[in-house]
């Protein structure tokens, strides 16, 4: 019944938006009847594409049509958010618009003259009257196609450059200092990998390109922090195999994140180490050098509801036994894992599973859910690292949140 509800109301919002889409953008600039069901066709389409795309429904078509689906599903959600987002942005101006063509048509109707035929002795001839009408009825459709026109180009535009961005992956060089770090191990670097989302739309060579940027950092370590992958080993094993060609000094860890868990957490987990990704669940190891340095990773908080036997998160089995004297970095896929990291004593947590907000404004939103939607943050002698992410969910686009290989460069005092 909790699925049927759900369904139903995500249906009737989405109706909904477009419903109103097609309001502003078909029904106010257009009178025709014939343009207007053409429009209502579009939109039903639109929306069916939309959500057989989301659904991963386009592996069942042949080719390219699945792939065209497989992008425009996800890419239309983009379009019609800022769609919707720039034209309640508009309301206003539509409203101080509309009041003065009002005003301006009423001015128009200049009292008549003898002789002329009228409806009222005092009052505006009829023809008049109807071209006051006509001229307000006329600068009423400029302002909603002005108005359509603008928020269409804003949104495809936004969406544009952000389909471009969602692609750059740029290196942000992290330098942390960790105060009890051993000063044989000052300089020691590791590169987070985060929220990757290998996927219908996002395949080996994108993997490929991320991979041979991390070999060419000549990092200690390699962290992936969770939401590697948008299906299961079957279908996307070969993608992620990429990864086999990840250089480091002590080499390449993961956790889980919430979407391993709608993936086949455990087949991903038993893949993992045959293409040379270890996985960290609720355990540690040492790094060695001078005093050394522990490395611990736990699963994602969403594990234990998962229903995936023998899976949750246990920060205390993973520290279970430490010395105490050396410092532990925690690997975490989400930033809401850190404050029992601060209550037993964890140097420092990195994580990811935010994306940074990944399109703006949901940044607002998404410090509604988590402590940290991105970048380094402090709790007393703890500090955490929330990455935006490798790839994107959803949408490929990202606005206000670039995607990042981040370089963690541990200091000691």
């Amino acid at each position: 019944m909790g699925v049927v509800v759900i369904v139903v109301v995500a249906v009737a919002v989405v109706g909904g938006i477009h419903g109103y889409l097609w309001w502003r953008l078909v029904a106010s600039p257009f009178s025709s009847k014939r343009i207007r069901w053409i429009g209502f066709g579009a939109a039903v389409l639109i929306v069916a594409t939309a959500m057989f795309g989301l659904r991963g429904a386009p592996e069942a078509l042949p080719g390219p049509l699945g792939t065209v689906v497989s992008w425009a599903g996800p890419l239309w959600i983009a379009v019609m958010f800022y769609l919707l987002l720039i034209l309640l942005v508009l309301e206003p101006v539509r409203l101080i618009g509309r009041i003065l063509i009002t005003r301006r048509a009423r001015a128009r109707e200049v009292p008549a003259t003898v002789g002329a035929p009228t409806t009222d002795a005092s009052g505006p001839s009829e023809d008049q009257a109807a071209q006051a009408e006509n001229w307000g009825h006329n600068r009423r459709v400029f302002l909603a196609r002005a108005l359509a026109v603008t928020a269409g180009v804003g949104a495809l535009g936004t969406v544009g450059y952000g389909t471009t961005e969602a692609r750059h992956v740029r290196v942000k060089r992290v330098p942390i200092t960790l105060p009890r770090l051993d000063p044989a191990l000052s300089g020691f670097r590791v590169a987070l990998l985060t929220d990757i989302h290998i996927s219908a739309t996002l395949h080996r060579p994108f993997v490929e390109r991320v991979v041979n940027r991390v070999n060419s950092l000549d990092v200690d370590a390699v962290a992936i922090v969770g939401d590697l992958v948008d299906g299961t080993v079957d279908e996307l094993g070969e993608d992620a195999k990429a990864l086999s060609a990840l250089h480091s000094t002590h080499g390449t860890y993961f956790v889980t994140g919430n979407h391993e868990y709608y993936s086949g957490a455990e087949e991903w987990v038993e893949y993992l180490p045959t293409i040379g990704v270890q996985v960290l669940r609720n355990r540690r190891i040492e790094i060695p050098g001078g005093a050394g340095l522990d490395l611990a990773g736990v699963d994602d908080v969403t594990a234990a509801r998962s229903g995936v036997p023998g899976h949750g998160a246990n920060l205390a089995a993973a520290l279970d036994g430490r010395d105490r004297d050396r410092p532990v970095v925690l690997l975490a896929h989400q930033p809401v894992q850190w404050p029992e990291a601060v209550d037993r004593g964890v140097d420092l947590q990195l994580s990811g599973h935010t994306h940074g907000g990944q399109m703006w404004p949901f940044t607002y939103g998404v410090r509604l859910e988590q402590p940290v939607v991105a970048g380094r943050a402090t709790d007393g002698d703890s500090q955490i690292y929330v990455s935006r992410g490798v790839g994107y969910w959803g949408p490929p686009v990202r606005v206000g949140a670039p995607p990042e290989i981040s370089l963690i460069e541990l200091r000691s005092l």
